[in-house]
């Protein structure tokens, strides 16, 4: 009787895959962020959501308040997803960037928008400016994107 061997299959690097495995990852996470900041509310203070100044600058009085909302909603899911499938791009080719189960991945992304760009566009307030509360449920929220991103990216990727 001979033996045979099996060799262990190992996934080809695709950026194809690697988006399409961020972009529902980013859906994914999205909603896992919503969640918390539910749980966690970043605004204490009643103010609106970068998302919705956003909206408001761009649209101004042009749209009722209801398309205005739509219009905020489709902006939030669409970042999202944009931002998980560069991440599963990114992952894809740089194993690294996964570090501590998609947790640096979010806190990167924390500090890249709510303490670079937004304050600088006046989307958002200057972290000096926010409570300690505050700012641990933004970090929060972003690090929770992270992980549920590289949980779901990771699930994704070997189904693909």
């Amino acid at each position: 009787m001979s033996e045979t061997k099996v060799a262990a299959v190992k996934k080809q690097k695709s950026l194809a895959r690697g988006l399409i495995a961020g972009l529902i990852a980013g859906l994914a996470a999205t909603a896992a962020k919503a969640l918390a900041e539910r749980i966690f509310p970043p605004h204490t203070h009643g103010e609106p959501e970068p998302q919705k100044l956003a909206v408001e600058l761009v649209a101004g009085d042009a749209l009722t308040p209801a398309a205005k909302a739509r219009l905020s909603e489709g902006l939030r899911w669409g970042l999202g997803a944009a931002t998980g499938a560069a991440y599963g791009a990114v992952a894809e080719f740089y194993p690294e960037a996964t570090a501590r189960h998609g947790a640096s991945f979010g806190l990167a992304l924390e500090a890249m928008s709510h303490e670079a760009a937004l304050p600088t566009l006046g989307l958002a307030a200057e972290p000096e400016d926010q409570t300690a509360r505050e700012r641990g449920s933004e970090i929060t929220s972003y690090v929770v994107y992270g992980v549920t991103a590289e949980l779901v990216r990771r699930l994704v990727r070997r189904w693909l």
